[in-house]
């Protein structure tokens, strides 16, 4: 399929987020595939709402319309099962506002402690159509912080792909085997490679 005029840059796609540890793993993962990638500081249109999926996919088609450039934007929470998935899409307020220790104090004495973290990478193709990819990772949040590695709520979270370590206490490349966000990325980097690289 050809690229389109409005889509000059066959292997450089541009990253809609202000989070440069988040562009560092992005960036990794992208390269697997041949595909560069630039972060680009645009003012998304986040509504709030409780589908990160909903979320991933406006602020992709506002950001498209903002810049007319081959963009992605990625949305991701943190859902515990106890607390009913809370903090889920509301996981960036409630980690600048109780951070990991209110997470810990809600969970105090709590035996359950499943969770996951998911992923949506949403991009807006010419036509206005837009694709997202999800990914997901299961686990547990443990009872202090671990690691100083990651961001967010990564030195909470242990992976069941990886039982000994929190994310904080990964490198960026184990991370990348097995997050969240390297799933839903390959996968977006694979639709976009089919369809975009000759």
């Amino acid at each position: 399929m050809p690229v389109s005029k409005n889509f000059p840059y066959e292997k450089l796609i541009f990253f809609a987020t202000e989070n440069v540890n988040k562009f560092n793993e992005v960036r990794r993962i992208l390269a697997e595939y041949g595909i560069s990638v630039a972060m680009i500081k645009v003012k998304t249109l986040e509504i709030q709402d409780d589908d990160i999926e909903k979320i991933a996919r406006i602020s992709a088609l506002n950001a498209y319309r903002e810049t007319n450039l081959p963009i992605v934007v990625e949305d991701a929470g943190l859902f515990i099962e106890t607390l009913k998935g809370f903090p889920g899409p509301y996981s960036s307020y409630v980690y600048r506002t109780i951070g990991l220790n209110g997470i810990l104090k809600l969970l105090e004495n709590v035996e359950n402690r499943k969770a996951y973290f998911k992923s949506v990478v949403s991009f807006c193709e010419p036509n206005g159509v837009v694709r997202s990819f999800q990914g997901i990772v299961y686990g547990e949040i443990t009872r202090e912080v671990r690691g100083e590695g990651g961001f967010g709520f990564d030195p909470i979270f242990k992976p069941y792909e990886e039982p000994n370590k929190t994310f904080g206490e990964m490198t960026i490349e184990e991370k990348n085997k097995f997050s969240h966000r390297a799933k839903a990325f390959r996968r977006f980097a694979e639709w976009y490679r089919s369809v975009y690289i000759s």
